[in-house]
C-alpha cells in the first residue's frame, strides 16, 4: 500500500511539473507572438514615416518652385514672354482696408439681408353689395 501511495505522489509531482512545462512553454510562445508583432509595427511605422518624409520633402520642392514662379522679376519675365500686356497696379487701383476685415465682410455680407426681395402687400376691402 505504501509503495500505492509513493507512487500516486510521483505521479502528481509529474502532472504538476508538466503542467509547469506547458504553461511556461505557452507563455514563451505567446512572449515571442508579441515581440513579433510589435516587429512588424515597428517596421511599418518606418516605412510610413520614410513615406510621410518623401511627400513633406516633394510638398516644400513644389512650394518653393511656386514661391519662385511668383516673384516678381518671374511675372515680368512671363508676361514680356507671353505678350500678354499686363501693367502692375497704380496707387489709383489699390484700396487699403484699415478696419477689421472680417467685420467688414460680415457687413457686407449681411447689408440686405431683410430687404432681399421686399414685395409690398396690398389689400383690398371688399364692401357689400
Amino acid at each position: 500500500m505504501r509503495k500505492n501511495d509513493n507512487h500516486a505522489f510521483v505521479n502528481q509531482v509529474l502532472v504538476c511539473l508538466l503542467l509547469t512545462f506547458g504553461c511556461g512553454g505557452a507563455l514563451g510562445l505567446g512572449a515571442v507572438w508579441v515581440r513579433h508583432q510589435i516587429s512588424v509595427t515597428a517596421k511599418s511605422n518606418r516605412a510610413l514615416q520614410t513615406s510621410i518624409a518623401e511627400v513633406k520633402r516633394r510638398l516644400d520642392a513644389t512650394a518653393a518652385i511656386v514661391e519662385s514662379e511668383q516673384s516678381y522679376d518671374a511675372l515680368t519675365r512671363r508676361n514680356a514672354a507671353w505678350h500678354l500686356g499686363l501693367a502692375p497696379a497704380t496707387d489709383t487701383q489699390v484700396v487699403r482696408v484699415t478696419e477689421d476685415p472680417v467685420m467688414r465682410l460680415a457687413r457686407r455680407r449681411d447689408r440686405n439681408l431683410f430687404n432681399d426681395g421686399f414685395m409690398p402687400v396690398t389689400f383690398r376691402v371688399a364692401r357689400g353689395n
